[in-house]
């Protein structure tokens, strides 16, 4: 098993590793919990999936065993800039406006984590592995990229499990029901260090 972390400037590099993580997606957004999102191709995508963003890949034999895309909170295309401030400013139809008890930030420093996933066929015994190698390489790619928090919408129970890989993940907005989920906004420090 190993994670990379994709960008426009590297995707060239791994094959259809890519391709194969918007596959993952479409299996897990689309396919299994039915959420109305683009698609092409049996891929799932939307409109901050652009070269602004950076997706990691926890991967094996060319099979996308979970992922997560990583968007600057200073992106912008046209009207768009990450999906938890668009979802605050209504842009978003499927998203609450008040998944954050605070204004969305822009600033260099704070990066957004979404489109999390684990695929379903990832079998139980190595499911926390994989999930603590997603967190993992999250992390490592992000404050690469010079961010200190990541701001992210995630399932309610994940902050529990970032708590164990020994990073601080505090709620930042209230729990949702989205599309049949329970999501939290959750700010996940960058300082403190990985065990």
């Amino acid at each position: 098993m190993q994670a990379t972390t994709l960008s426009f400037d590297n995707i060239h590099k791994h094959g259809d590793l890519f391709a194969n993580m918007l596959r993952a997606r479409h299996r897990t957004f689309i396919e299994r919990n039915n959420w109305d999102l683009p698609q092409a191709d049996g891929m799932e995508f939307d409109q901050y999936d652009t070269p602004a963003s950076r997706w990691i890949a926890v991967h094996e034999f060319g099979r996308v065993l979970a992922g997560v895309r990583l968007t600057p909170t200073t992106a912008r295309v046209g009207i768009y800039t990450y999906m938890i401030r668009d979802a605050q400013r209504g842009l978003l139809e499927s998203i609450p406006r008040d998944l954050l008890w605070d204004e969305a930030p822009v600033a260099p420093h704070i990066w957004e984590s979404s489109r999390v996933f684990v695929s379903e066929d990832v079998p139980s015994k190595v499911r926390l592995k994989v999930q603590i190698e997603l967190i993992a390489e999250m992390v490592r790619s992000a404050r690469d990229l010079g961010a200190t928090k990541v701001l992210g919408l995630i399932p309610e129970h994940s902050p529990r499990l970032a708590r164990r890989t020994g990073i601080d993940c505090l709620p930042a907005g209230p729990v949702l029901d989205i599309d049949g989920s329970r999501s939290v906004c959750v700010n996940i420090s960058m300082a403190t260090k990985l065990h």
